[in-house]
Order: structure tokens, then C-alpha cells, then sequence
């Protein structure tokens, strides 16, 4: 049990949340003195059009930019160094991160490799970065990651075939505009991998060794909000009452993960997205459980707590079929949402699990998991998963 008298840091960014948050966006780059702007993002944000209220809102106030969008679903270093290139080339001093995860993580990357003038492999790990960014706002377009809020980045290092997490207060965007408006453009599945990497983010954040008082608060409503609304957002895709609670916990659960840390689970799934260049949400997805498992008997009280928090009855059940109850929970939302299937269906082998085990035992996100696991453990996961 830890002691409230324990020292814990909150970090987050100014927020502002709501339908139409978005259009803030040049009054508030206008306020930081932006001259001229990199607009980070992806096809597939320029293809729906979410970016067009952006470009708009910042040629209101006067200020130039320019857009840089060559990022793939898991944000490459090489593409961090071209972006990290238009920006100083183009004379920028600003950065506005328009996407989900993929793009506001290369976003955060950019702004450090621009300012401190290093390749992106130099700030690995935690509190490694010596210059902050430029100032960043982040409008995320998804339900999922919670990059706008926290202090991490992740970036695939395609030559070692991993994710690298980069954890420092530097990469906080100094503005988040959350609008639950431009979820409605998420495909079904899209909405699922987000859901469950909520989820992941709060569920870790509850049981880190790291946790505090006020990360609880938010993990717990994190858990509550996507337990209760991932299924029928995924079956009423244009509800925007719903896709408001997804952001909702979103927000909640980068509040405290972002404070918290993660664990176990994270640092497998950027091992296996990494490895197969897989949807950091599904990876989670499907991870999930089989980490709940080897974790369970190091916090039995907070899984306890997880339980009630998805609406589970557990007022009577000893510990044992509390545990076989919330595994049952999390299998029952995957099967669900289709995503219920084992490793080997998206290509791991018996033979990468040694690779990906070595892999995992070298992420920052299993330093605060709250069971420490040998690599024989971490094997015996990948394995059970396959």
C-alpha cells in the first residue's frame, strides 16, 4: 500500500475540450506568437478533410504554414528526421499536430529533433531531452492514443525493428483542442484498436507502481467511460453523444498514464508493433488479458477495483474468481469487437518469441509494471497469446 505522503508529479497541458474546440487553433498559435506553421499529419486526415477548419482558422489570423504528412500508422525515425528537415528548411517556428497517435507522436518528434539539433535515437528512454520543442498544440482525431496530454512519444526504428518510447515533460504540447467532432470520420475498426488502447492506458495506469492518488481518479473513469460505451460506439459510429465519452476517457486515461507510466502490456505491444508493423490498438488488443493474468496476484485490491469500474458484480467472490471473472469480462468485449484471436493470426511464430521477449525486456513502460517479469515470463506470455 502506498502512502499518500509519497512524492508524485502531475504534468498536463492546457486543454479545452468540446464541439468545436479545433477552431481555436489560430486565435491560440496567433497568442504564442506563431510566424509560421508545420502542420503534421497524415493522408488520410488530409483525405477526410479534417484538416481543411484548421488551415482556415490559422489564415484568419494571418499566419503561414506549411503541411507535412508522409507518416505512416506507426510514425517511422526516417520520417521524423524528413519532417524535422521541412521545418527548419521552411523557416517554421511553430508546430500544429492534426491526427491521432501517428501523427502527434512524430509531431512531438519533430520539435525535439529541431531543437536540439540531434538524430531522434539521441532522447530514447526517459528525461533524455535537453531543449524542449517548439511550442506544439495538438488536435487529436481519434479516441485512443491521448498524445495530446501526455509525456510520451513513440517512434518505430525500422532498422532494429522496435518502438522507441521517449518519456520527458519536454514533448507535453503546451495546448490540446479536444473535439469529439472529428471522431466521426473512425471506421468501426479504427474505433475498436482506439478503444482498447484506452483501456490499456487506463488499466496500466491504475496498477503502475507509480500511480498516485490523482491518477486513479482518472484511470477509474477511464475505465468506466470505455467499458461502457467501446461497444456501442463501435455499433452507432455517428452518435456523437457516444464518441464525446470515448474522448472523454481518452483524455482521462493519457491523464493518468501520462503521470503514471504503463506497464507490461505497452512494453509488449511496441515490441509486436514494432516487429510486424501492427496497430498499436491492436496489439493491446490483443495482449490484454494474458498480461491482466501473470499481473493479477501484485495488485489484487486495484483489479478488484478495475472490476467494479467495468460494472462487474464481485461483492461476493473470493479472489481467484474475481481474477477468472475480469479476464472473462476483457475476452468477452474482444470477442465483441473481433479482435479476439491469437498472435500467430497476424504472423508471430514460435521462433520470433525470443526476439520479441528481449525486446520488451528493454521498454521503459515495464519499469513500473507492478509484477517485475524475467524474460522466461515474458515468453511464456507471447506464448499463451500465440
Amino acid at each position: 500500500m502506498k502512502s499518500l505522503l509519497e512524492l508524485r508529479k502531475f504534468v498536463a497541458p492546457e486543454f479545452i475540450f468540446g464541439s468545436g474546440a479545433r477552431l481555436l487553433v489560430g486565435r491560440y498559435a496567433k497568442n504564442f506568437g506563431a510566424r509560421k506553421v508545420l502542420i503534421v499529419t497524415d493522408p488520410h486526415v488530409l483525405a477526410v478533410g479534417l484538416i481543411d477548419p484548421v488551415l482556415t482558422a490559422l489564415k484568419n489570423e494571418g499566419i503561414s504554414f506549411e503541411i507535412y504528412s508522409n507518416i505512416k500508422t506507426n510514425p517511422t525515425a526516417s520520417q521524423v528526421m524528413e519532417g524535422s528537415r521541412v521545418y527548419l528548411n521552411e523557416n517554421c517556428n511553430f508546430i500544429v499536430a492534426v491526427g491521432g497517435g501517428s501523427p502527434m507522436d512524430c509531431a512531438k518528434a519533430i520539435g525535439i529533433v529541431s531543437s536540439n539539433k540531434k538524430g531522434i535515437h539521441e532522447f530514447e528512454g526517459v528525461d533524455k531531452v535537453p531543449i524542449p520543442s517548439p511550442p506544439l498544440i495538438c488536435i487529436p482525431t481519434t479516441a485512443g492514443s491521448a498524445a495530446d496530454v501526455s509525456q510520451f512519444a513513440i517512434i518505430t526504428d525500422e532498422r532494429r525493428k522496435l518502438k522507441m518510447a521517449i518519456v520527458s515533460k519536454t514533448v507535453v504540447p503546451d495546448v490540446a483542442l479536444i473535439d469529439p467532432e472529428t471522431t466521426l470520420t473512425m471506421d468501426k475498426s479504427l474505433t475498436i484498436a482506439t478503444g482498447f488502447d484506452v483501456l490499456s492506458h487506463a488499466f496500466e495506469a491504475y496498477v503502475s507502481n507509480a500511480s498516485s492518488p490523482i491518477t486513479d481518479l482518472h484511470a477509474l473513469e477511464a475505465i468506466s467511460l470505455a467499458g461502457s460505451n467501446l461497444i456501442p460506439t463501435s455499433n452507432d459510429l455517428n452518435n456523437i453523444d457516444l464518441r464525446s465519452k470515448m474522448m472523454l476517457s481518452s483524455l482521462n486515461a493519457g491523464l493518468a498514464f501520462s503521470n503514471a507510466s504503463l506497464g507490461l502490456i505497452h512494453a509488449m505491444a511496441h515490441s509486436l508493433g514494432g516487429f510486424l508493423d501492427l496497430p498499436h490498438g491492436e496489439c493491446n488488443a490483443l495482449l490484454l488479458d494474458h498480461v491482466i493474468e501473470f499481473n493479477f496476484e501484485a495488485e489484487v485490491k486495484k483489479y478488484k477495483d478495475i472490476s467494479t469500474a467495468l460494472g462487474l458484480n464481485i461483492d461476493e467472490l473470493d479472489d481467484k474468481t474475481v481474477k477468472k471473472v475480469l479476464i472473462n469480462k476483457i475476452r468477452d468485449l474482444k470477442v465483441e469487437s473481433d479482435v479476439n484471436k491469437p498472435l500467430k493470426d497476424v504472423g508471430v511464430s514460435m521462433g520470433d518469441i525470443p526476439q520479441l521477449a528481449h525486446k520488451t525486456m528493454n521498454d521503459a513502460c515495464i519499469i513500473t509494471n507492478p509484477r517485475r517479469p524475467t524474460i522466461k515470463d515474458v515468453e511464456e506470455i507471447f506464448k499463451n497469446a500465440l
